[in-house]
């Protein structure tokens, strides 16, 4: 046996997803790589999957990384699922230009071993089934940092340049996202059983084969509970549980989105995530000043995604699940709606509850500093509306008011507002030292992304990309010997000559 096969065989590649949904899987390759080179890599995560960093960076480690050398036995499959993409359904999405390798255990449960940019699938449609470096190496980035930030988010093993040339409007050079989630089941991928459930239950009675295939939507679902949620399984109604687990968990995640302000920018159904986790950094962004209203991405052009709009397009994604779901909660329709809404309408509370805990983080103050949760409401409202009005950096604003309530005041040009509030929150005796371990100093401030990315995939210099992600994924420092020259830079927002900030989803 050779030493790739040795290597290879160390790797304990599972296929769960493959065998208990071959209904949602075609089997598939990725394209072939022929030299592919590692842009960067994730040593950290590497450890955490059981993979030596080392044997992944040698020339057979790297063909694992892009599909083209599996474990004997492994089973790479496109997925299938649907989705509303800006309001308005895809009866068949799918893995247009990614593959499930398989799964790996590790000490905190199964992880999705998954590639981006490998090439077209039978679900790609008219594209080519390619990625740039461009928006590969953001999705490292992003995903990275929101991980350093304690979010639920996707995670990236390493990017890969395939020596390819991708048209995007232009030649550019070709790469591959080795993407690491606990699962890339979606809300899109339960609209897509479904509707493949209704077709096969017409062609069983057409049939009279009641018991012809297995009902894939149900094994879906059993599949989802095993994997992420298991205390549903013991629920007196098990897939009621289910939604309501994943409303909570979807709930919790906007909130923290909100705290760092972050504006996912494409939170189409398929993009919505049955684990909690943040998935796609495609036309996604942080805001510098506080704008409730803020749009970053090319195609958003009604703000359907837009900061504060973000609470309730994920309550309406929960709902298309509980639509997908409604043949399993009831036989008859109208009491299978009453049912699921109740389940949908957790996201609120939780949602509610989530905001709360974190805006308490950021200010510095304890679970009881309110008689109730209307006069937090109000308080925290009126500093949002103080901050909006007067345009103030959002992750700068906190980061000053818990070290210097002189710098906060100074970014206000008219600080009468703020003089009020600050008044009352002083008032609360907020603890200074826990906001240094909830505001962070540092986030992906779009300008210096963009930087980075030209830099990379125009001139083939990652340095400042390498420079940006060793300052996000360290967020919560503050001295700047630990930062250098560059520490004030990563700290600011963009310059006002940068203009307004427009992403595009790289596809």
């Amino acid at each position: 046996m050779d030493s790739l096969a040795t290597a290879l065989a160390e790797v304990p590649l599972e296929h769960r997803f493959a065998d208990a949904l071959p209904q949602l899987a075609i089997p598939w390759t990725a394209d072939e790589v022929a030299e592919p080179r590692i842009l960067v890599a994730n040593d950290a995560l590497a450890r955490e999957l059981g993979l030596d960093p080392e044997w992944l960076r040698s020339e057979e480690g790297r063909r694992f990384l892009v599909g083209n050398a599996l474990p004997e036995g492994a089973k790479p499959v496109a997925q299938a699922y649907a989705g509303h993409q800006f309001g308005f359904y895809s009866p068949r999405l799918g893995d247009g230009r990614a593959l499930l390798l398989g799964e790996l255990g590790t000490a905190d449960g199964l992880r999705d071993l998954h590639l981006k940019g490998s090439g077209p699938t039978p679900f790609s449609r008219d594209g080519d089934g390619l990625a740039a470096i461009g928006p590969m190496l953001r999705e490292h980035l992003v995903g990275e940092a929101m991980h350093a930030l304690g979010i639920p988010t996707t995670r990236s093993l390493a990017v890969v340049a395939t020596g390819a040339e991708v048209r995007r409007g232009g030649r550019l050079p070709g790469a591959l996202l080795v993407r690491v989630a606990r699962s890339h089941l979606r809300v899109g991928t339960f609209q897509f059983a479904a509707a493949n459930r209704d077709r096969q239950r017409g062609a069983e009675a057409r049939a009279h084969a009641p018991d012809a295939e297995p009902d894939v939507l149900r094994a879906l679902v059993d599949h989802a509970i095993e994997r992420h949620h298991p205390e549903a399984a013991s629920a007196p109604h098990p897939v009621l549980a289910l939604l309501e687990a994943v409303a909570v968990a979807q709930a919790r995640l906007v909130a923290a989105w909100l705290g760092v302000g972050f504006v996912h920018g494409v939170m189409n159904t398929d993009n919505t995530t049955i684990s909690g986790e943040t998935i796609d950094y495609g036309p996604c962004a942080f805001i510098d000043r506080f704008d409730v209203g803020a749009v970053f991405s090319s195609i958003d052009h009604l703000g359907r995604y837009a900061l504060r709009n973000q609470p309730a397009i994920a309550q309406w994604n929960i709902a298309r699940l509980a639509d997908a779901l409604l043949p399993l909660i009831d036989d008859d329709r109208d009491r299978a709606v009453e049912r699921a809404t109740e389940s949908v309408n957790a996201f609120g509370p939780a949602f509610a509850a989530a905001w709360r805990a974190t805006m308490r983080a950021k200010l510095g103050l304890a679970d009881d500093a309110f008689d109730d949760d209307a006069a937090e409401h109000e308080f925290v409202e009126e500093l949002l509306v103080a901050l909006h009005d007067g345009g103030v950096d959002w992750t700068g604003f906190f980061r000053d008011l818990g070290d210097d309530g002189d710098a906060a005041r100074a970014r206000f040009a008219d600080p009468a507002a703020f003089d009020a509030w600050a008044a009352r929150w002083r008032a609360l005796d907020p603890d200074r030292a826990a906001m240094a371990e909830a505001n962070p100093v540092v986030i992906p401030r779009n300008h210096l992304v963009e930087e980075a990315l030209a830099a990379a995939q125009d001139d083939g210099d990652l340095a400042p990309f390498e420079r940006l992600l060793a300052a996000v994924t360290d967020p919560f420092a503050r001295r700047p010997e630990h930062r250098g020259p560059e520490f004030a830079r990563y700290a600011e927002p963009a310059p006002d000559d940068f203009g307004r900030y427009v992403t595009f989803c790289g596809t």
